[in-house]
């Protein structure tokens, strides 16, 4: 089967809740052979285990790894997502704003336009502010 993956699917897997939901969607997981994960899938995921289910940054940037990482799981633009959870992780950005600026250093674009003071701790990029 090949199909689009949903935030939903994702957070019943890695939550547990409820049962019979993540139990079906890790067989899911378990048992599919092309599954696509979108960047606003991820973007989506990260958002609901960070605000929602409270979990520490690294658990949510080990999980959303681990699913990229997945045989079954095709990821356009690999290295941005993994860099985002990066500097998500170590960085402290908001996962909106590190995806901005890995953006920004895979397509050469040297700034990043935003208020967001937390994008000047990379470096990497120039955050030019309206």
């Amino acid at each position: 089967m090949r199909a689009l993956l949903d935030t939903n699917v994702l957070v019943r897997h890695f939550t547990g809740t409820p049962t019979r939901q993540a139990r079906r969607a890790t067989r899911l997981l378990a048992e599919s052979e092309h599954l696509e994960l979108l960047h606003l899938v991820v973007a989506e995921t990260v958002y609901v285990l960070k605000s929602v289910y409270q979990l520490p940054r690294d658990n949510v940037a080990a999980l959303l790894r681990a699913v990229i990482g997945h045989p079954s799981i095709a990821v356009r633009d690999t290295q941005v997502l993994l860099r985002s959870l990066a500097l998500f992780q170590v960085e402290g950005l908001d996962f909106v704003e590190a995806y901005l600026v890995a953006t920004a250093e895979a397509s050469g674009i040297p700034a990043v336009v935003s208020f967001d003071r937390a994008i000047d701790r990379v470096g990497t990029v120039e955050r030019i502010e309206p």
